[in-house]
């Protein structure tokens, strides 16, 4: 489990392909590494990765996490090269505050930005969601995007729009979207079981 709440900005080092459509890929990062267990879950860019090895270059750390084929189809990471910066954040402890909201690390599908507003003090982005998981989706409600909680502004059928503040600019990768960027869409886990016991009591 995870907050939504970004915690670092890792680069991917390296990306080794291994059998059936497996790909290991190490990512930099500014954690320390002896707080890094192997088999330890880390959401990169809203997908939950199991470490399977650390290591030193330098003086930053390294970690490195299988991604599986179905991974691979289901979100952006087959995309992934050397250089490309992610959203990290680590997995959520008894007794951590929760900032965000409950985010699990399953991307529901990939959303795209629609459009860019810079504004006098954030940015406002309208995003395109799929539409079989847009009724996820409602104003005032909670979206992860690339790992990062955000609070809904507004819905317009399969669009919405989330407002985002200085700070999240700085200490994310979101300020690099733009028009057409396809981004990890994960909806409230709350809004989900909702949903579905609204089916079942029909």
């Amino acid at each position: 489990m995870f907050t939504g709440i970004v915690t670092d900005i890792g680069e991917v080092d390296a990306v080794e392909p291994k059998a059936d459509g497996l790909r290991r890929i190490v990512i930099a990062c500014r954690y320390d590494r002896a707080s890094i267990d192997i088999g330890a879950s880390i959401a990169c860019a809203g997908i939950c990765l199991t470490v399977v090895e650390t290591g030193l270059s330098g003086n930053r750390t390294w970690f490195a996490v299988d991604a599986a084929a179905e991974t691979a189809a289901l979100t952006n990471a087959s995309g992934w090269t050397v250089g490309t910066r992610i959203n990290l954040e680590r997995s959520l402890k008894m007794g951590d505050e929760l900032g965000g909201h409950i985010v699990t690390g399953h991307v529901d599908g990939i959303a795209r930005v629609k459009s860019r507003e810079d504004l006098a003090e954030q940015v406002r982005f309208v995003l395109t969601a799929p539409h079989e998981i847009a009724r996820f989706i409602a104003k005032k409600g909670s979206v992860a995007l690339d790992g990062a909680s955000l609070t809904v502004n507004e819905v317009d059928g399969d669009d919405f729009s989330v407002l985002i503040i200085p700070h999240t600019l700085q200490v994310t990768t979101l300020n690099a979207w733009q028009a057409g960027t396809p981004v990890h869409l994960e909806v409230d886990l709350m809004a989900r079981y909702a949903a579905r016991l609204l089916e079942t009591a029909k």
